[in-house]
């Protein structure tokens, strides 16, 4: 990941050191709530924000959860029960290969099955009336475009996409998938359980002879367009992301700890730059300290609830 600090959550990668467990802004100035009392003034204070236009929204993990994917450190995430994949083990021998596709091979089909919930079709709904300049989500399940949103800057890629580590060429994930099906006819494995990333959890004995497809274009490795742990993010692709952060006149984050750099980063620049950050995710996060507006709830429930007020206000 850049600058060595980064880490990606979808991808099994390990939570930055010195995280900070309190909330609220210094001095006071947020509120936290669930999702029964005191909401109506948060979302008071949200519409306030959100209604001038110009925001920009940095979605987690969280806010798919109420899609059927778990996280890791919400109230409903799931301590992993496999070794994350590292992009120099992946690179490094063929057998950590097999190990990951036979993993993925099989979770994926769970991902692929999700669909977007209210709090996706939300973000839709507040970019088609205007009022974002962006979409910068740090997930790799695709459900913002599935939920009506264009333009997504997707920071850590996207599992439906397969790239080719010799040729860079990028082909569908579908496509993949019925490969490994037919060079694999007679495997049937079963997942114990299955992480946020879509990795199932599967023995060493399910995964040693799990057969490989090549990149049909120069015969290379083929690595699901997503960012591994011990990987860069593009640089273009995070400035980019640092360019629109900038332009804002707000950044809404959406089900997100921001426990790594990754997202972190970004409410930091923010910040620093007199930008509002509002933050919606049930628990804590690491960037409660900068946030104006801080509402301890699912974004399902609070971004309809938004759209809605906004629409009766306008």
């Amino acid at each position: 990941m850049t600058a060595g600090a980064d880490v990606t959550p979808g991808t099994g990668a390990a939570p930055e050191a010195g995280v900070a467990g309190e909330t609220g802004v210094a001095g006071g100035a947020a509120r936290e709530t669930g999702v029964a009392a005191g909401t109506d003034v948060l979302l008071a204070d949200l519409v306030s924000l959100i209604g001038g236009g110009g925001a920009v929204v940095l979605s987690g993990a969280g806010l798919s959860t109420e899609s059927g994917i778990p996280d890791y450190r919400g109230p409903t995430g799931l301590t992993r029960r496999a070794q994350p994949m590292t992009y120099q083990a992946f690179t490094g021998s063929d057998a950590a290969r097999r190990r990951y596709w036979a993993r993925s091979h099989l979770g994926w089909r769970h991902v692929a099955r999700a669909e977007p919930n209210d709090g996706h079709r939300a973000v839709a709904a507040l970019q088609e009336r205007g009022l974002l300049a962006g979409i910068i989500t740090q997930n790799v399940d695709g459900l913002h475009q599935a939920g009506g949103a264009r333009q997504v800057i997707e920071l850590h890629g996207s599992l439906d996409r397969v790239v080719c580590l010799g040729c860079r060429q990028r082909t569908p994930r579908d496509e993949l998938d019925q490969r490994l099906r037919a060079a694999n006819p007679d495997w049937h494995a079963r997942a114990t359980a299955i992480n946020p990333d879509g990795d199932a959890v599967l023995t060493d004995a399910e995964t040693e002879n799990f057969a490989l497809a090549e990149c049909r274009a120069c015969g290379g490795v083929l690595k699901p367009d997503v960012i591994f742990f011990g990987e860069n993010v593009p640089g273009a692709r995070v400035d980019e992301c640092y360019q629109l952060v900038s332009r804002a006149r707000a950044l809404l984050v959406l089900g997100s700890s921001l426990t790594v750099m990754s997202g972190y980063r970004f409410v930091r620049h923010a910040s620093g730059r007199g930008i509002p950050v509002a933050i919606v995710n049930r628990g804590p996060t690491r960037g409660d300290d900068y946030a104006q507006v801080r509402i301890d709830a699912r974004a399902g429930s609070v971004l309809p609830a938004l759209v809605r007020a906004l629409t009766q206000a306008s």
